[in-house]
């Protein structure tokens, strides 16, 4: 039963927010089609929708060139809803008054005083939300009721009297704010009067005929990790396009985790590849590696050297013919972190998103089944493909593999006291009000609750990331950065630390409880040990936002033990920061 998409009821605005696709998304999951238009589409063109979402976005109001909106929309028949940005944007065309942030809220908040509102129909008090804004409404419009607060945000949701203007600070449409499905719900079926007319999992058949459409002639060429998303995307033109028109490679970098290659072997010959085959590369990464310690510049290399590697294998044999384009297992939030919608920030260039692939999508050279799907909706179509669960639910692990997970530093530094604990010396990449950060990490000598950590964020404007030290063989004033680089014996260190946390893991079951685990080396330690390993255990549900998870201290202790006998290991540190204003993965 799904709607023709020239007929959408709902149209999200686009004003850059990291969240604006996950709005369509989850009102598509409600059963009503949703799209998405840039935030300054005229009035006339959205007059048959029942309902608008004005999205986030990185900028402030006062900004020169910062999203607008057409004004007409808020005196048009359709409701209209703003989010976070949009709350603000809503205030200020309308006469309210916003501040400018002098330091932001990120993370979990509790949503009181809530007055009586069709938004807010049947939720109960107290409910947890999720913030990510710098900026926020000092004074309501006239015609306006301020509906809820926080203990940091007196207006966090606002509504007119007798229009159907409505609009929230915090994320609705993210996982972490816990009745957040139902005041979409609410504001689609109670305040626009929207029908069913969207089947959510009807997914399968009409990704396949894409495919078809796409492909047209040519046969596709798929770089494969192993990872769920490149392994249901290889699945789905296997079906669509039948075993003889789909090859695949796996790339050894050099930069995977231990056993990795044999795993993949193995689970390509399950899936029944046919065209399948190893390349290894590692001494060739690691070359145009050397030296390199900026994040965004790794992972441009990186993504240019997989092109190298295509160029240079299309380049061969029965490739020659040209009738090749490029298969990628690229999901949504790939996109939106690599700058991919015209307002968002980049906050980190994926692999499948560097200069050589934008090439390829300009010239028609590419096909990404995916694109438009989160990572918990492509476990779901890879359950209903008939993959493995042994497969489907393997933890993510990023394209660029270890490099962005193996820190690096061209000079040596002291760490710094600073009141709540020691500054590092090194940066990692966040995101703070739907822009990115690199920022330096807070390092203190316990392990103090979530909310301690996320308070010490919010509230110290030079660090994005908060970690406790675990145990260590000195203490934290006697570390100092290191001088370390992607060199061999740095990324056998990782790799082995990775190793033993993953079996630890999965001996306790605690792999089980965590949506990923990144193991991450940072260059801070002393002479003889010069590096520490952070552990960074998450939950999350499609990867735009994520929560810390606590590991039971029998396993952390026996894991730290443990890490203190790699050679090189001088600490271990657990990260405490969600997401935002922490990225998942470090770089």
């Amino acid at each position: 039963m799904n709607a023709p998409k020239s007929q959408p009821q709902i149209t999200v605005l686009d004003a850059g927010g990291q969240y604006c696709h996950l709005i369509a998304r989850k009102i598509r999951d409600l059963g009503v089609y949703a799209d998405v238009l840039a935030s300054d589409t005229p009035a006339g063109d959205l007059s048959d929708r029942k309902g608008l979402i004005i999205s986030g976005g990185p900028d402030s109001v006062y900004e020169p060139g910062s999203p607008r909106i057409d004004p007409g929309i808020l005196m048009s028949r359709s409701a209209v809803l703003g989010i976070c940005y949009g709350q603000q944007l809503m205030a200020f065309e309308l006469g309210g008054r916003v501040r400018k942030g002098d330091k932001g809220e990120y993370g979990l908040a509790l949503l009181s005083n809530v007055k009586p509102h069709a938004l807010f129909r049947n939720l109960n008090g107290g409910q947890q939300i999720w913030m990510n804004h710098r900026d926020q409404v000092e004074a309501v419009p006239p015609g306006f009721d301020v509906l809820a607060s926080t203990d940091t945000c007196a207006i966090a949701a606002m509504g007119h009297r007798e229009r159907p203007l409505m609009a929230v600070q915090f994320h609705p449409e993210v996982v972490h704010t816990s009745q957040g499905t139902k005041i979409l719900s609410n504001f689609v079926f109670d305040v626009c009067g929207c029908a069913r007319d969207w089947d959510p999992k009807d997914r399968i058949r009409p990704i396949e005929q894409e495919i078809r459409t796409v492909a047209g002639d040519r046969n596709v060429f798929f770089f494969v990790s192993g990872g769920v998303d490149s392994t249901v995307a290889y699945t789905l033109c296997l079906r669509a396009l039948g075993p003889d028109r789909v090859y695949g490679i796996y790339v050894d970098t050099g930069l995977m985790r231990e056993g990795e290659t044999k795993y993949v072997r193995r689970l390509f010959q399950h899936l029944g590849a046919t065209a399948f085959h190893v390349e290894e590369s590692e001494t060739e990464f690691l070359k145009a590696l050397a030296g390199v310690c900026d994040p965004e510049t790794k992972r441009h290399i990186i993504g240019e050297q997989f092109v190298v590697v295509q160029e240079r294998t299309l380049s061969t044999g029965h490739f020659l013919d040209g009738n090749w384009i490029l298969g990628q297992g690229t999901i949504y939030p790939d996109t939106i972190e690599s700058g991919g919608t015209a307002r968002a920030d980049v906050i980190k260039t994926h692999h499948n998103r560097v200069a050589g692939i934008q090439k390829l999508i300009e010239t028609g050279r590419i096909i990404e089944p995916l694109a438009s799907f989160y990572k918990d909706e492509v476990r779901e179509i890879g359950e209903e493909l008939g993959i493995p669960g042994e497969f489907l639910h393997r933890h993510p692990f990023p394209g660029p593999g270890l490099a962005i997970r193996c820190l690096c530093s061209d000079t040596e530094a002291p760490v710094e006291r600073l009141e709540p604990g020691w500054l590092l010396p090194i940066k990692s990449v966040g995101v703070k009000g739907d822009s990115r950060s690199y920022h330096s990490v807070l390092a203190l000598e316990n392990l103090p609750s979530d909310e301690i950590a996320t308070e010490l964020v919010n509230r110290t404007m030079e660090i994005n990331r908060v970690v406790g030290l675990v145990k260590a063989r000195a203490a934290i004033p006697a570390m100092r950065a290191t001088i370390g680089t992607l060199t061999p014996a740095r990324l056998a260190r990782l790799r082995r630390a990775d190793a033993i946390v993953r079996r630890l893991s999965e001996e306790s079951g605690f792999e089980r409880e965590v949506w990923q685990f990144p193991v991450v080396l940072i260059p801070i330690g002393v002479e003889g040990a010069p590096d520490s390993v952070v552990l960074r255990p998450i939950h999350s549900v499609d990867g735009m936002t994520a929560q810390v998870v606590r590991m039971p201290d029998q396993l952390l202790r026996r894991m730290a033990d443990e890490l203190l006998k790699v050679d090189g290991v001088c600490g271990v540190f657990y990260d405490l920061t969600h997401k935002p204003p922490g990225t998942i993965e470090w770089e």
